[in-house]
């Protein structure tokens, strides 16, 4: 379960879960009407993956699970840096955390 991910965006989302931990979130386009949003850790260890109809509806989603971008908030850049490439599979300790629909709303 190493294999990598190949992921171009670098529109990085995050959601801090507890001290010093966050999940990272980056959204991929596929195809027409297939978007897919991959969910990572600190170590760019590809954990979790949904599957969207359209950028908006992933980004929709995100914010209502309490994710927020990267990008836009300047006290989280001071401390949270970006997990980098390469991105690979790896195993969650609680399993498919967000695509189970346990912590995802």
């Amino acid at each position: 379960m190493d294999d990598e991910v190949k992921i171009t965006s670098r529109e990085y989302w995050f959601k801090v879960v507890e001290m010093l931990q966050q999940n990272w979130a980056l959204i991929e386009f596929l195809s027409d009407n297939e978007w897919i949003i991959y969910f990572f850790g600190d170590t760019s260890g590809v954990f979790d993956e949904l599957n969207f109809k359209s950028k908006e509806e992933a980004i929709t989603s995100l914010l209502r699970n309490g994710f927020k971008k990267h990008a836009d908030d300047e006290e989280a850049q001071k401390f949270l840096f970006c997990p980098e490439p390469p991105f690979r599979r790896r195993s969650h300790p609680n399993g498919a955390i967000y695509s189970s629909g346990r912590h995802w709303k």
